[in-house]
């Protein structure tokens, strides 16, 4: 039948997880620069009104990047674990999850030139 639900279990998920986040800000550079870009998406929606689909985008993109940057982090993080010494496969999964942040950063450039150089420009 399951588990039962319990607000206490819940409570803890958030827990874990807000200490994830807590120790991904500070070990890994790369938070600094995403928290910076954040930062600056969230000026630049603040300063032009950005509203409807156009925000929506921008939340999406936005949050692709931090969760694919994420996973990476943990993807890393496991195979240091499981495979200390260096190894070309263990090297071409780390390669794949970098290029998966390399991909949403893409995307997230592309999306804000896109809805913010003719609002700079025009």
């Amino acid at each position: 039948m399951g588990v039962k639900f319990s607000w206490r279990a819940r409570g803890q998920s958030f827990r874990y997880a807000y200490n994830g986040l807590a120790r991904f800000f500070l070990e890994e550079h790369n938070a600094l620069l995403h928290l910076l870009a954040t930062a600056g998406v969230g000026i630049l929606i603040l300063y032009f009104r950005v509203r409807g689909g156009e925000l929506i985008a921008l939340l999406l993109v936005t949050s692709l990047v931090w969760v694919t940057e994420l996973l990476n982090t943990a993807l890393e993080k496991t195979m240091d674990l499981l495979h200390p010494a260096r190894h070309p496969q263990v090297k071409y999964i780390k390669d794949l999850a970098a290029a998966a942040v390399l991909i949403s950063a893409v995307a997230a450039l592309v999306t804000g030139a896109l809805i913010f150089i003719p609002k700079i420009f025009l």
